[in-house]
């Protein structure tokens, strides 16, 4: 398939600006890839599709809030650091976009509070630059955590305020080090997530840590030229065990997002099952492609052109997926990150 295969118009529209309350009455549009039907649902049906013995897999890394601003030592110039990933945690260096970047040169320093700067240590592309943080200020993440802005896409078009810090972010979210939320995850509440124990359903819980790459624009036409950026993922025994466990049963795994889908994809046996491991993946799913693990997609409404598109692509069949997404933008669904749901069965 080719990149021009998955551009569609998308009017600005249909892109949610806010999430819906409580979060988990979003709409959910229902595919059965075996019956071709299309079904409309609420958020909290998705438990009418889940059966004792399956299991529900969640990605549990937390959205930093990466977005910092200081002022340039000396010139007082003000800046924004928006921090990727953390490279060295000894040393507190870590990955970061600064802008306006023509400012920003190695051996600057960029102060955001008296005692809490970063100093430039090398440039890594026109935007790109790798920061040493200063040991006086402690806990990196947590001085992030109270300094910084949360990170929403950049096709919301509005400013963050205080309430996205909390609805841009899982219920379940537990590791630090997403730029971006696992949407998919957005919708569920912790009383949805205690009913789905109650009906029997084992609860996975994995790592993949979301970088800026899950925006960035596929720029070749022939999909298989397309480089992903890597992604520091963790699936631990417990949860590999857990997914096996119901494979084993032949019950379903429910995934919950396409990150949580990649990294599965990404740790697999010989035989299809869950192997524990944790490093990098750029693993780039587009059709046609045999998912081993997944067997039941959850996930949003994605962007014309994107990875997250060509991956529930694979996984829904093109033709069908393009048929729902058309019928969603008539139906005023609301799409990408605090848009409405699909579950693909």
């Amino acid at each position: 398939m080719k990149l021009s295969d998955f551009k569609y118009n998308l009017p600005k529209t249909s892109i949610a600006k806010f999430p819906v309350e409580p979060r988990d009455s979003a709409k959910m549009m229902v595919l059965d890839r075996s019956t071709q039907d299309i079904e409309h649902k609420v958020f909290t049906d998705v438990i009418d599709y889940m059966n004792e013995g399956d299991v529900l897999v969640l990605n549990d890394t937390k959205v930093m809030q990466a977005r910092l601003y200081g002022y340039k030592e000396r010139t007082n110039a003000k800046i924004e650091v928006f921090v990727l990933r953390e490279l060295n945690k000894s040393e507190n260096i870590w990955d970061v976009i600064v802008d306006p970047a023509r400012k920003v040169r190695i051996g600057n320093r960029i102060y955001f509070t008296e005692d809490f700067w970063c100093e430039v240590i090398d440039n890594t592309t026109s935007r790109g630059r790798t920061v040493r943080f200063n040991d006086e200020i402690g806990d990196i993440f947590k001085a992030i955590e109270k300094l910084g802005n949360t990170p929403l896409p950049p096709y919301i078009k509005r400013e963050a305020i205080p309430e996205d810090k909390e609805n841009y972010q899982t219920v379940y979210a537990q590791h630090d080090g997403s730029v971006a939320a696992p949407t998919a995850g957005l919708h569920f509440t912790d009383e949805l997530l205690e009913k789905v124990k109650a009906k029997g359903v084992n609860i996975a819980r994995i790592t993949l840590h979301i970088g800026l790459g899950t925006f960035r624009a596929v720029e070749v036409e022939d999909l298989t030229k397309h480089k992903m950026d890597s992604e520091f993922y963790e699936i631990d025994q417990a949860a590999a065990d857990t997914i096996n466990k119901s494979l084993n049963k032949k019950k379903n795994v429910f995934v919950v997002g396409t990150s949580a889908c990649r990294a599965l994809e990404s740790s697999v046996t010989a035989e299809g099952f869950a192997k524990p491991s944790s490093g990098w993946t750029d693993k780039f799913i587009f059709p046609p492609y045999e998912f081993k693990i997944t067997k039941k997609l959850i996930t949003n409404f994605h962007q014309p052109e994107s990875t997250l598109l060509m991956l529930v692509a694979a996984f829904a069949e093109y033709d069908f997926m393009m048929k729902s997404y058309k019928k969603a933008m008539k139906d005023d669904y609301k799409f990408l990150s605090y848009g409405d749901a699909m579950l693909v069965i």
